[in-house]
């Protein structure tokens, strides 16, 4: 591997031998790379930033800067990239807003041109972001979550693994794990499809999970009843991730069903 002559690397940073920095790429303060990184042309990565084995950085992405929040006030706080993860052209990552807070991207998760991960947000490993997609601060997307194109997604929002959401799309809610959700945010059915690829799941996980989604999108319940219900019917470990990421409920309510309209109002706990 090499360091191009216009590379600029700052004396903090940690930069193996075998990571390979492009033309013009800048590394400022302490970053830490991991080993056989590829950093590309007029990347720039700064920081307390920490990037894993394998990964690449594409040009004109920038990793570890400050976070776009009105609060910061330029205490020390974390980027990390998990081992494998590509980021393509353009990219944002930002540090934690808060002093010793963090933003985390796990393993070998894909994101693709233009996309953005503000302040404070999680990723699990394998997620899949295209084009466009806008994370604000403080989002939590489990593993293997696939985020389509141009979707821009609330603060404090959560979406559970395994799920698909559309793109050109706005999410202002919890999604549940391996659910689909439509256009106007709304969950239309379960990733029945990226359940079976992934080769994860048995016959009756997957078939738990259908039933999960009809008993909370498709019965005359308000939801939280609906979880009541479902919540009896439980055995595999499907089922279990839905009900243990519903009872960790966070600051948003949860996505509602392509007939909400007709439901009865919701209970106490904001859910529809």
């Amino acid at each position: 591997m090499a360091i191009h002559p216009t590379a600029i690397i700052d004396k903090q940073a940690h930069v193996p031998a075998s990571a390979d920095v492009g033309p013009y790429a800048v590394i400022e303060g302490p970053v830490r790379l991991g080993e056989r990184v590829k950093v590309y042309a007029h990347a720039f990565v700064c920081g307390w930033t920490e990037i894993g084995d394998d990964c690449e950085i594409h040009p004109h992405t920038t990793i570890g800067h400050l976070p776009q929040d009105f609060h910061f006030t330029g205490e020390r706080s974390y980027c990390r990239i998990g081992a494998g993860t590509i980021l393509r052209e353009g990219v944002s990552v930002h540090c934690g807003s808060q002093p010793e807070s963090e933003t985390c991207i796990g393993a070998q998760c894909f994101l693709m041109g233009n996309s953005h991960v503000a302040h404070n947000s999680i990723l699990g490993d394998h997620v899949k972001m295209m084009n466009g997609v806008l994370l604000a601060g403080h989002v939590e997307v489990g593993d293997h979550a696939i985020l389509s194109g141009n979707l821009a997604v609330h603060q404090f929002a959560r979406i559970g693994g395994y799920a698909m959401v559309s793109g050109v799309n706005r999410i202002s809610s919890d999604i549940l794990p391996f659910m689909t959700i439509g256009n106007h945010g709304l969950c239309v059915g379960y990733n029945s499809i990226g359940l079976r690829r992934s080769g994860q799941f048995t016959k009756a996980e997957i078939d738990e999970v259908r039933r999960a989604y009809r008993t909370l999108y498709r019965t005359e319940h308000t939801f939280s009843r609906a979880m009541e219900t479902l919540r009896g019917q439980v055995r595999e470990r499907t089922g279990k991730e839905i009900l243990a990421f519903y009872d960790a409920k966070g600051k948003r309510p949860f996505v509602k069903g392509p007939d909400w309209k007709s439901r009865p109002l919701a209970d106490s706990d904001g859910t529809g």
